[in-house]
């Protein structure tokens, strides 16, 4: 794949309200205020999954730098609990200061299509373009995957290579009423006991790698029945046009324990894209929907091995 570098002054303000972590490039590399040094290599840019955050790819940041500038993105409603959208307009009258015009509150609710892919979309297209542009290779993990392939598929100025963990597109009919009993018996605030007895081992340090620090534990780092509805849509609709529009070469890791309708993502790999656009297939035998966490080294074999292939020639 094409190696391609960009040099873009960006505040550290704007990076904050981008959602936009920087971790730097090859060696540690960053310039001031968020300007990508010459020489460090590709853009990176790692979106997580519906309950993730962008700290939970720490442990796969360092080896990545080794092949371009890499960043995180902390999706709307994944950024504390706190977080107000700057898109949600003007808060209820009950939350606004007296005599004059006041910031949403953390508990004004998303509207229309709010929670709808598009907006993930158009908001990870805007980190990118707020970095430095791309295109940029784009790794995701469940709907971060989702996000990569639909930017690549709208945005293919953007975007370079994607690689897909753990999700399929088409989750048609499908509802969160199976678990919502579950995620109502959640704690407001965990303890660590709490969270890898509730999640398991590998998840519980997932989740608390992504949830809010407080003074006696951790707390969601969002409210849960915003990402419920953020699934819930997925299921009133599908994606295989905008996988079949997707023109740049990609990595599908489907887990063993995959959480994706059966045979989806195989039949996602077996698709012709078009010329130039190689899709790669491998599946974790023995890890669960997590594999970057669940399988760390089998998952950096295959991001290793992708990004380490030339980039395909003229058709």
């Amino acid at each position: 794949m094409a190696v391609a570098c960009w040099a873009v002054g960006i505040s550290g303000q704007e990076l904050e309200r981008l959602g936009i972590t920087d971790h730097g490039g090859p060696a540690g590399r960053r310039g001031d205020r968020g300007v990508q040094e010459p020489g460090a290599g590709r853009t990176i840019l790692l979106l997580h999954g519906l309950m993730g955050r962008g700290s939970t790819w720490a442990p796969h940041v360092g080896w990545l730098r080794q092949y371009g500038h890499v960043y995180t993105l902390d999706a709307a409603w994944h950024r504390g609990r706190d977080w107000a959208d700057p898109q949600a307009g003007p808060a209820p009258a009950d939350t606004m200061e007296a005599g004059g015009d006041a910031e949403p509150e953390g508990d004004v609710e998303p509207e229309g299509d709010a929670l709808h892919t598009e907006r993930f979309v158009a908001d990870a297209a805007a980190a990118l373009e707020a970095v430095g542009g791309g295109p940029a290779v784009v790794i995701g993990h469940s709907m971060g995957g989702l996000h990569a392939w639909c930017l690549a598929a709208a945005r293919p100025d953007l975007v370079e290579a994607v690689v897909v963990e753990d999700m399929a597109p088409d989750f048609y009919g499908w509802t969160t009423g199976p678990w919502d009993a579950w995620f109502q018996s959640w704690p407001e605030e965990f303890t660590r006991e709490q969270a890898t007895g509730m999640f398991g081992e590998v998840a519980g340090r997932y989740f608390l790698d992504s949830f809010d620090r407080t003074a006696d534990g951790w707390r969601l780092h969002g409210r849960i029945h915003v990402w419920q509805s953020i699934a819930q849509h997925w299921g009133t609709r599908t994606y295989w046009r905008q996988w079949s529009q997707v023109r740049c070469p990609a990595l599908l890791i489907e887990a063993g324990f995959t959480m994706t309708p059966e045979g989806q993502m195989r039949r996602m790999a077996d698709e012709d894209r078009g010329p130039g656009a190689v899709t790669r297939y491998v599946r974790v035998a023995d890890a669960g929907h997590l594999v970057q966490a669940d399988a760390p080294d089998e998952y950096r074999g295959a991001v290793e091995a992708f990004l380490s292939e030339p980039a395909p020639g003229p058709a």
